[in-house]
């Protein structure tokens, strides 16, 4: 017996019907029936800040869509953001942190606690050794040249401003720059 609706319709099942019915599709289940979790997020990919629904599985992402609710993307996403799942599910994603010694050929694992920690003390101490408080002719500037910050595209413009505000006043950075190209 052939399964098309078509057929099954001249053999005597309603002419008005429109829905296309065959064995397959009898035993189909929505896609996203399986997620025990729905969440919400940000895309990371630029500084719009289109919000996305992330669906999950005993904790792993299942799918990432636009959300609907957003007043910025209306359950929308550009080609990018609608990648965000292959970003967080690709197997050559790290998800720790990878250290390498100066000097050294290979790298290690290590907590995130520690190189916080270890980043925190690099920064103090090369702004320590390198801040300048007055130029030659006692002209005061309360600056180092020694550490500098470069921002990414996905950064929003509240970002940027706490990050000058920090970097800026409070470490006396000033190369402070940010990369907004996509």
């Amino acid at each position: 017996m052939n399964d098309w609706s078509l057929p099954r319709q001249f053999a005597g099942e309603s002419p008005y019907s429109t829905a296309a019915q065959s064995t397959q599709s009898k035993t189909l289940r929505p896609r996203l029936e399986d997620a025990d979790t729905v969440g919400t997020s940000i895309c990371p990919f630029c500084a719009v800040g289109c919000s996305q629904l992330v669906y999950a599985k005993k904790g792993r992402p299942i799918h990432v869509e636009g959300d609907p609710r957003s007043p910025i993307n209306q359950g929308t996403l550009c080609p990018k953001g609608a990648g965000t799942l292959g970003l967080l599910t690709s197997p050559l994603r790290l998800n720790y942190v990878q250290y390498r010694a100066p000097h050294s050929t290979k790298w290690e694992r290590k907590p995130l606690d520690w190189a916080m920690e270890r980043i925190a003390q690099i920064t103090k101490r090369t702004r320590d050794e390198t801040f300048t408080h007055t130029l030659p002719d006692g002209s005061a500037v309360n600056h180092t040249l020694g550490i500098a910050s470069i921002g990414g595209a996905t950064m929003d413009n509240e970002e940027n401003y706490l990050i000058k505000k920090f970097f800026g006043g409070g470490l006396g950075m000033v190369g402070i720059e940010n990369q907004a190209r996509i």
